[in-house]
């Protein structure tokens, strides 16, 4: 099993009175993690892709909830966005049985963050977890073996399914993105139109690395701006995609609200679009380094609780900087290039204007900006 980095920091929330909720995309190992954290404990497990425990769970009073816990001390509630009301009943297993402590993970944020954040504010620990990030996968294979390995890791990603099966990658990818992709996004959000939904995440699969514009995507695809900001946020909720503003202060002719999309991972990208061809064979390898690169620094951030701020940068006069971070009042710029041959000049204008010190990522370097 390949070690993640939350185990440490979740371990140690259980007990203190709170839910330990842990959300995420499908198949990244959430029940997993959570089982392996519980596995010296005696849990009761709900799994809220059964009918029957959906309706037991659907707004049972206390007496029932008692009931239906037993004498269990630990209860393990799986996929609890399936859950009519579930944050209702999580307060009263929190609320009335304060010796319980309670273990949630749900695939999506769709309707569980909402439901969950007004019953249980102040009586929750939340964490979310993505794909394998680089950390553990090299902390996993050691050194030498994820170096060899990083090219197939930009073509097929860091789904624990797909590394724990090379040679089927791209079976494991095709079934992820038909499931994953079009079952819960489209059953949680309401999508009555799955082919504009897959034109559009053809499309923004392609803009990689560019900006993005709403009201070129709603002439591609064939529905108006509005729907285009709707299906982005659903695709955001359901941790397919996810946005990167434009940073902007006081710099003249800076784009002021632009946006990038990338893909939380590079597999499901891929997949989408169909393109699983060899490093060598591609020429989309600057989309996929920089792809790679913001969506591992971002797990990073994520799970060291950085409280960073990500953004790229850009002025009308093509000025560009691929990756701006923010943390405090410090800033950094990042350009990213795959062949270390390959020179880059990070921009004066920005460096001067804002302080900011400046870095570019290659192949050789790039450990020290994922881990």
């Amino acid at each position: 099993m390949i070690e993640r980095i939350l185990a440490e920091r979740i371990s140690g929330k259980a007990g203190r009175g709170k839910a330990i909720i842990i959300i995420g995309p499908r198949q990244v190992g959430k029940t997993t993690l959570i089982k392996k954290l519980l596995r010296n404990e005696r849990y009761q497990f709900f799994d809220g892709d059964d009918p029957r425990i959906r309706t037991l769970l659907d707004t049972p009073n206390t007496d029932q909830i008692r009931a239906f816990i037993g004498d269990h001390k630990v209860v393990f509630i799986d996929e609890a966005q399936r859950i009519n009301n579930i944050g209702l009943t999580m307060k009263i297993i929190i609320d009335q049985l304060k010796d319980v402590q309670l273990w949630i993970s749900g695939s999506s944020s769709f309707s569980l963050f909402n439901e969950l954040n007004e019953p249980l504010t102040g009586r929750k620990w939340e964490y979310e977890l993505f794909p394998i990030s680089w950390e553990e996968f090299e902390h996993h294979v050691g050194f030498i073996e994820a170096d060899q390995q990083l090219e197939r890791r930009l073509v097929y990603g860091m789904y624990p399914d797909v590394i724990n099966n090379p040679n089927e990658e791209p079976e494991i990818l095709g079934n992820l993105v038909s499931s994953y992709l079009y079952k819960d996004v489209l059953s949680y959000a309401g999508i009555r139109k799955p082919q504009v939904l897959d034109k559009l995440i053809q499309a923004l699969a392609l803009q990689i690395g560019s900006e993005v514009r709403y009201n070129e995507l709603s002439q591609l695809v064939g529905v108006d701006r509005n729907t285009i900001e709707k299906y982005i946020t659903i695709l955001e909720q359901g941790y397919v995609v996810f946005r990167l503003p434009s940073f902007n202060r006081n710099v003249r002719n800076e784009i002021k609200k632009g946006r990038k999309i990338y893909f939380y991972d590079n597999g499901i990208r891929n997949a989408v679009i169909g393109a699983m061809d060899h490093l060598a064979l591609r020429s989309d390898v600057g989309q996929l380094w920089e792809n790679f690169l913001i969506s591992e620094r971002i797990k990073m951030n994520k799970y060291k609780f950085t409280l960073a701020k990500s953004f790229f940068w850009r002025t009308n006069q093509q000025q560009e900087i691929d990756y701006v971070e923010q943390r405090g009042l410090n800033l950094k710029a990042y350009e990213f290039k795959w062949n270390p041959n390959k020179r880059a000049k990070i921009s004066t204008t920005f460096t001067k204007a804002y302080d900011a010190e400046g870095f570019l990522i290659n192949r050789e370097n790039f450990r020290a900006f994922v881990k």
